[in-house]
């Protein structure tokens, strides 16, 4: 009888070559994303700007380099924007990526609610028109004041006690009443933006996001990522056009009023805001 390896003991080593060639048969993330994008017949640079996902982060993914994502919740959001632009289900490609950097992140514990900042005004000159209008409206009252005033008072005049009708002719000396103060500002004009202008606020509530603005000429203003409680101010003569990363974590103020729009946490919006009531272009 000979010794040798039973079939039993050789089927592990069956197993183990069949998991290598599944392994080997599954492409990488970023070799995945790179055949879709080739397959699709576009460049890095399309789909850097269909997405807003800076060009030497696409050439890093598609180099499985996901060190410049910025972490984890980030690299995830651009493998999901990646893949739809290149026409992939990301599903697979964020399980992947799952199994090979440890699993989802740890949830993080919901940031304390607190209320938005409101928009100051900038600074502007004293508003003539609205002066002049109020000391117009504070003549007429004060003329028409006398005028009833002087009427009563002559009246008075004729039946006081011991008066002549010589007296009655003459001025009687009345003390002016003192015109009433104007109105402190109210806390709406306080906050009003300027109508000449678009005025439009970011604010990082629920987390990072990477930000990108421009005004009406298609100049940057802004292009970097706002940290948890942040906040930006971007303000143009017409127009401003902006770029959110992760919608989700950004409350948005434009001319002084809150955009209630219901972002889904890593979703890439372009947005543009002109002067006016806030509208999304």
């Amino acid at each position: 009888m000979s010794i040798g390896n039973s079939p039993e003991d050789e089927r592990p080593f069956e197993n183990e070559h069949v998991e290598a060639d599944h392994e080997e048969a599954r492409p990488s993330i970023g070799r995945a994303l790179q055949q879709a994008r080739i397959a699709a017949g576009l460049t890095v640079d399309d789909v850097s700007s269909a997405t807003r996902v800076r060009m030497n982060i696409v050439h890093a993914i598609e180099a499985d380099d996901f060190s410049a994502c910025g972490g984890d919740v980030y690299a995830r959001g651009h493998i999901r924007t990646l893949a739809k632009a290149v026409h992939l289900d990301p599903a697979p490609l964020l399980a992947q990526y799952g199994d090979e950097h440890g699993g989802r992140p740890a949830p993080t514990p919901a940031a304390p609610l607190f209320e938005a900042e409101r928009i100051r005004p900038e600074r502007r000159g004293p508003n003539w028109t609205a002066a002049m209008v109020a000391a117009i409206v504070a003549v007429v009252g004060f003329v028409g004041f006398t005028m009833f005033r002087g009427d009563d008072g002559s009246n008075e005049a004729n039946v006081a006690e011991g008066s002549t009708p010589g007296d009655s002719a003459s001025p009687t000396t009345k003390t002016k009443k003192p015109a009433d103060p104007e109105p402190e500002p109210s806390d709406s004009a306080i906050a009003a933006a300027p109508q000449d202008k678009v005025t439009v606020r970011v604010a990082a509530a629920d987390g990072r996001s990477w930000i990108a603005a421009k005004d009406h000429n298609g100049r940057m203003i802004f292009d970097g990522v706002l940290k948890q409680g942040d906040t930006k101010t971007f303000q143009d003569s017409s127009k401003v056009h902006l770029v959110l990363g992760d919608a989700g974590a950004i409350d948005l103020f434009v001319n002084g009023k809150k955009i209630e729009e219901n972002f889904q946490p890593g979703s890439v919006e372009r947005l543009t805001y002109t002067k006016g009531d806030p509208e999304a272009g």
